[in-house]
């Protein structure tokens, strides 16, 4: 995996999952696992990879690799 995740996109999206999961503790029933949703952008704010990313050929990180 190669990262393509980088600076501000890696910081909105882990206070972006943190406060998505939060919703979890917060709201009752059935609607409290909406939060979990929240995992997806921690994981990839986190790994610093993102699927989505790979397969539009987006890279948001400053240091490009190089291809050998």
């Amino acid at each position: 995996m190669v990262k393509n995740v980088g600076g501000l996109d890696r910081m909105l999206r882990i206070v972006a999952g943190l406060v998505l999961l939060s919703l979890f503790f917060v709201l009752e029933g059935g609607a409290r696992y909406v939060g979990l949703i929240g995992l997806v952008p921690l994981a990839t704010g986190l790994l610093q990879w993102c699927p989505a990313y790979t397969l539009f050929g987006i890279n948001t990180c400053p240091l490009r690799p190089t291809r050998a």
